[in-house]
């Protein structure tokens, strides 16, 4: 018949689900009851439940305060009892924050990163000429790498130098004379390698296995000549 069964899509939502259904259930009975004594000594029954319910909680500090709230919270601010914790304010509880604004920075070139500007506007304001050059050939090294990085190709110190220039607008510059770090993008030099070695293993194992099959096959055969010849 319908209306026979009771499905929880037809229940009223669980406000704090961790504790389930009863306990719900319960809450809203002692907000029914008729006096405080009442509902007090009821909800000091309750309370002791969801700590039992959820023992994770005891290593909460103000772990009492924390169950209290969740006691006004899923009586949804209503029950009427003594609180030995202030009540919470509703609004305070479903605050959302701002939203984080995302970063509209322009990079000029990609591959370098915002890094790497940060990094440049640092080296100008050092007024220390041994210093900043100091910098500057650091900074110029750091560009190298993460070319070779994201373009997975050798760079001239030529390239280098020149969007160094470009990103400083003109105030730091390298003399053609400084040689920067040398920086290969080994990874696939090194799997080539491996492959490399691994098959020549692999081409070692398998000359092996046939030469000692055909070892194996001319013993058999020359067995089976000798015992031939002994019958004869």
């Amino acid at each position: 018949m319908p209306g026979e069964f009771d499905y929880n899509s037809t229940r009223k939502k669980l406000i704090l689900s961790e504790y389930g259904r009863n306990v719900q259930n319960m809450v809203k009975y002692i907000c029914e009851l008729p006096t405080k004594e009442e509902r007090n000594r009821y909800a000091l029954v309750v309370i002791d439940l969801m700590g039992f319910l959820n023992p994770h909680l005891r290593d909460v500090a103000d772990f009492k305060h924390k169950l209290w709230d969740h006691l006004h919270i899923i009586s949804d601010y209503k029950i009427d009892v003594d609180s030995p914790y202030p009540k919470p304010d509703p609004e305070a509880i479903h605050l959302k924050p701002e939203p984080l604004k995302y970063p509209n920075q322009r990079i000029k070139f990609k591959h370098y990163g915002k890094t790497i500007e940060l990094m440049i506007e640092k080296a100008k304001s050092i007024e220390e000429p041994d210093r900043k050059q100091h910098m500057v050939q650091a900074i110029a090294n750091f560009m190298k790498m993460a070319y070779v990085q994201w373009n997975k190709d050798s760079v001239a110190d030529e390239i280098i130098f020149s969007d160094l220039l470009r990103l400083s607008n003109g105030e730091l510059k390298l003399d053609d004379s400084v040689n920067l770090n040398r920086v290969e993008f080994r990874t696939n030099t090194h799997n080539n390698q491996s492959n490399n070695n691994n098959r020549g293993r692999s081409n070692n194992n398998n000359n092996r296995g046939r030469s000692n099959n055909n070892n194996n096959r001319n013993n058999n055969n020359n067995r089976g000549r000798n015992n031939n010849s002994k019958k004869y």
